[in-house]
């Protein structure tokens, strides 16, 4: 079973549909805890603000602790997508700093383009380029929607990067750990693929 975590943080209907599309069997659209503490593989999805989505995550009784009982302890597959990979940092620094799940060490910090014709929020099909290699990224354009961008404390933790003015974080990787940036649910063929690779993942 894979649970789709819901806690009210936006395109949760198309990451359902793309994993569908990308044959997901036993998706599992859930605010349960419990149900959580049951998947084979979890995926946090998430569009908004990063304090509000971390508080709308947390006001789920259990739902951390269960997160990182069957994430952290278990070591089951684990795919955070846009806000999803960012809560995975240690913080987020939009509207003040709050604090994220801390599973993999860095902060969320705005997007700060070298060129300032570049606008932000970072919106459009941009490169996903390899940093490293890893079974599930792999060289392609994907779609982006963000303003802010996960800066990992440990370049290893980099897995794939894009351009906005500069350097900017695609994924990030650890362990059974993996979060996008980018929207795969929206990224066509390449997203379709990269989820469907996430599918087979053992980590």
């Amino acid at each position: 079973m894979l649970a789709l975590i819901d806690y009210g943080a936006g395109n949760l209907r198309s990451v359902h549909n793309a994993l569908q599309a990308a044959g997901g069997e036993g998706v599992q659209v859930t605010a349960d805890p419990e149900a959580v503490r049951g998947a084979d593989r979890i995926v946090l999805p998430g569009v908004g603000a990063f304090a509000a989505c971390m508080n709308a995550l947390s006001a789920i009784p259990g739902m951390v602790p269960a997160l990182h009982e069957r994430v952290i302890g278990g070591g089951v597959p684990f795919l955070g997508i846009c806000i999803g990979m960012q809560l995975m940092a240690d913080a987020g620094e939009e509207h003040g700093r709050h604090p994220g799940l801390g599973w993999i060490a860095g902060s969320v910090r705005r997007l700060a383009p070298a060129d300032p014709a570049l606008k932000v929020p970072h919106m459009g099909w941009n490169d996903v380029t390899p940093a490293r290699e890893h079974p599930l990224i792999a060289r392609g354009e994907a779609y982006f929607l963000h303003s802010y961008a996960f800066d990992p404390a440990d370049a290893a933790d980099t897995v794939a990067a894009t351009d906005h003015g500069g350097a900017v974080t695609a994924a990030v990787g650890r362990d059974n750990l993996v979060g996008v940036q980018f929207h795969p649910e929206k990224s066509q063929a390449y997203g379709l693929a990269f989820l469907a690779r996430f599918l087979e993942w053992r980590p």
